[in-house]
């Protein structure tokens, strides 16, 4: 199972029909409505799916399908962030993604990014300001607008308390993905 193809057809078909009943991850009916709008089509989306399908981030499901379909622009909230929020469709989907944002725009080491994404999370108002002013403070010194700063940084903000670390989605991708994998290609054996 470990050297299974993850480009394989039959399997993104499946999920895209939303016949996932008995795959790990995807088969409620909610996901199940997902999966038919989104209509995966790399692991990189049963990524997403799998962080995004929780309270919270689902708010954002629908702009990831529609970025992806093209239907919507993607907003990458600012130039400099094109790189960090390109394989989300502008969607902040991962813990990763909020560190690399306090990286990239404001200048902050990945210790301090960490640091950022822990306050974040905790939402102690306290904590907060104090991040706000080093995250604003330093957009506006690599030549961010302060207003746009602020609101990047609450938007940022919002998806924090949420987010989910990339690798864990990815882990739970895989096991998504092989038994989808299984029930394509062998579904007398899967069932």
């Amino acid at each position: 199972i470990r050297h299974i193809p993850l480009d394989d057809k039959k399997s993104f078909e499946l999920m895209a029909s939303g016949h996932t009943s008995g795959v790990f991850q995807l088969e409620s009916s909610g996901m199940r409505d997902v999966l038919r709008g989104l209509k995966p089509d790399s692991f990189e989306d049963i990524i997403a799916l799998v962080a995004l399908y929780r309270p919270g981030p689902m708010e954002n499901i629908p702009t990831y399908v529609a970025c992806k379909h093209g239907e919507q622009k993607p907003d990458h909230l600012h130039e400099k962030l094109l790189g960090t929020l390109e394989e989300t469709f502008g969607v902040i989907i991962y813990q990763e993604q909020v560190m690399e944002i306090a990286r990239v725009l404001s200048g902050y080491s990945l210790g301090s990014a960490d640091l950022l994404r822990r306050a974040m999370g905790k939402k102690i108002q306290s904590e907060m300001d104090a991040q706000r002013e080093i995250f604003v403070n330093g957009a506006v010194d690599n030549g961010v607008d302060k207003g746009q700063a602020s609101g990047i940084f609450d938007l940022v903000a919002k998806f924090a308390g949420y987010g989910f670390n990339k690798s864990h989605a990815a882990a739970y991708a895989l096991v998504a993905y092989q038994t989808a994998y299984l029930k394509a290609n062998f579904p007398v054996e899967f069932m």
